[in-house]
């Protein structure tokens, strides 16, 4: 069994033709090879690799076998033009290693799948139970929503690898804040004309400001009759009339308004003393 330690050879599969540097034999396009000093190319045979199979990538429990069984490994890469990066394509391994990792692989197959299958039963769990919360925490900020519109919301803003608000760390910790961004998405697409004004052509942004009135009093609207202690945790959605509504400093009920002394008296008042 090789060392962990041991670091991999390197097999790249050529994009353009290429030949060897020993041999001196045409390899044509897409030949393996290895490169040595000064960027020389070598062929399987020549680099004396040509006794390995390939195991394409794909299964990790198969490969992290053979390569802990083989004594000689070495790494497949290709060049993504797309990504302008090299991809992994598999490993190069000893035959003898690869048949002992299919023997291991094979006789706890079944104990692998079951944990696997236990493992997305326990992640569709955490699923279920974060769009509960998410559900009920837009219940409780907009109780004026429609009726079931909340678990909409919820599937929608929390789908898996969608990079919606729903997955960010704030929505998990049910921040009113990301909610209320999550609540006014369902919003602009259901309860205002915005699709209508993308589909004839308007530009993202422009069809987002002539909606966002729109929003904004379907939000207020939803808030219902909970009042000041649910807008307490939701922000106006833009900032108008509406949202600077009640800030003007009221005098405390009970407490006499002081008035002050005229200027021109407070002067006379110290002359006269």
């Amino acid at each position: 069994m090789r060392q962990r330690d041991t670091p991999d050879l390197t097999v790249f599969i050529a994009s353009r033709g290429a030949s060897c540097d020993e041999c001196h034999e045409d390899l044509g396009r897409r030949a393996w090879i290895t490169l040595g000093d000064g960027g020389r190319a070598f062929c399987l045979a020549c680099a004396d690799l040509d006794q390995l199979v390939f195991l394409p990538a794909g299964d990790a429990a198969l490969t992290r076998r053979a390569r802990a069984h083989s004594t000689l490994s070495a790494v497949v890469l290709k060049w993504n033009r797309a990504r302008k990066r090299y991809e992994r394509q598999g490993l190069l391994v000893d035959t003898a290693a690869l048949a002992r990792a299919e023997s291991e692989s094979l006789s706890d197959a079944e104990a692998r799948a079951r944990r696997r299958e236990r493992d997305a039963e326990r992640r569709a769990e955490l699923d279920r139970d974060y769009l509960a919360s998410f559900a009920g925490r837009v219940r409780e900020l907009f109780p004026g929503a429609p009726p079931e519109r909340e678990h909409e919301i919820a599937e929608h803003a929390c789908r898996k690898y969608s990079g919606r608000v729903g997955r960010s760390a704030a929505a998990k910790a049910l921040d009113a804040e990301a909610v209320r961004l999550a609540v006014a998405a369902h919003v602009r697409h259901r309860e205002t004309g915005y699709d209508e004004l993308l589909g004839s052509g308007l530009d993202r942004h422009q069809a987002r400001d002539r909606v966002a009135q729109q929003i904004g009093e379907v939000l207020r609207r939803w808030q219902g009759p909970v009042g000041d202690s649910a807008r307490s945790h939701v922000r106006p959605t833009s900032r108008g009339p509406a949202a600077t509504r009640g800030t003007a400093r009221r005098p405390c009920a009970g407490r006499p308004r002081r008035r002050s002394t005229p200027r021109r008296n407070r002067s006379r008042r110290t002359r006269t003393s």
